[in-house]
């Protein structure tokens, strides 16, 4: 049996650049990955099945209409002629539609371990269509390392000296669809700031220097649409030792930044008794 995990992916900053004549926006994005993840099994099989587990579990289906999972798995099987399946089941542990890259970083984690289970050694090209077609999230959590994601996602360049830290992701349970989101962003918004790289993130002070020159371009219109987002991160920003808040992708998920485990896992205690019907959790970047 394979085993892979898919760390929820996290959007330190998220600047949009510019949008193609075809509708699609460009960004450009600073991404971690905290040990907060979904897990992925598979065994050989003669067909493709998924069965979903843990307590996420209801908000998916096992279809392959909405179920990125198994539009992966189908996708990889067609491409390289593939004729025998798997059974794969998810154990759901992350929110969904919640800007933490949920079902991306299912499917790339699909990918991996399908790839391992029928002995597939696609060159990298090839493996970025597939990507890039399940989504613009999926290269990045295809590598699910702390990287800077460009273009419309198919740009992902490692990041090797981030410092590690703390995250605490806060979620307040409303779900916030991508496309709204995006319909209502204004774009002539945007300042310089979304094309320069960061300079210095290995030490704490340096990563929250840039990070309080950037921002989340996404932040404002979520919060129109839904504003417990910003209860989320008025409650966040009322932890002790939080360097940052800030909400990640399109929403809702918000995160704080500590440079502390302590700290950390005393903001997840504070949030979960304050507020029982979110879903809170600490985890690590390194």
């Amino acid at each position: 049996m394979i085993t892979e995990i898919a760390r929820a992916k996290v959007n330190l900053t998220l600047h949009v650049t510019g949008r193609r004549e075809d509708g699609y926006h460009l960004l450009h994005s600073l991404v971690v990955f905290p040990d907060i993840f979904d897990r992925l099994t598979f065994e050989a099989a003669d067909e493709i099945s998924l069965a979903l587990e843990g307590p996420r579990a209801g908000d998916l289906t096992a279809d392959l209409k909405s179920n990125l999972v198994l539009r992966a798995a189908k996708d990889l099987q067609e491409a390289f002629g593939v004729t025998r399946g798997a059974r794969i089941v998810l154990e759901k542990n992350l929110p969904t539609a919640a800007g933490i890259g949920g079902g991306s970083a299912d499917a790339a984690a699909a990918l991996r371990g399908l790839l391992k289970l029928w002995s597939l050694q696609p060159d990298e090209a090839k493996l970025l269509d597939i990507a890039l077609r399940l989504g613009a999230d999926v290269p990045v959590c295809l590598a699910s390392c702390s990287a800077l994601m460009s273009g419309t996602g198919e740009v992902v360049q490692p990041v090797q000296d981030l410092v590690p830290h703390w995250l605490v992701l806060a979620n307040c349970g409303r779900p916030v669809p991508t496309g709204s989101v995006f319909r209502d962003l204004d774009i002539s918004a945007g300042s310089e700031a979304s094309h320069q790289a960061p300079e210095e993130l290995s030490s704490f002070s340096g990563l929250i220097e840039y990070l309080g020159s950037a921002r989340n371009d996404l932040q404002k219109s979520a919060i129109a649409l839904e504003p417990e987002i910003q209860q989320c991160l008025d409650a966040l920003r009322a932890c002790d030792q939080i360097a940052l808040a800030r909400m990640s992708g399109s929403g809702a998920t918000c995160f704080g930044l500590f440079e502390q485990e302590a700290d950390a896992r005393a903001a997840r205690h504070a949030l979960g008794s304050l507020h029982p019907n979110w879903w809170v959790y600490a985890g690590k970047v390194d």
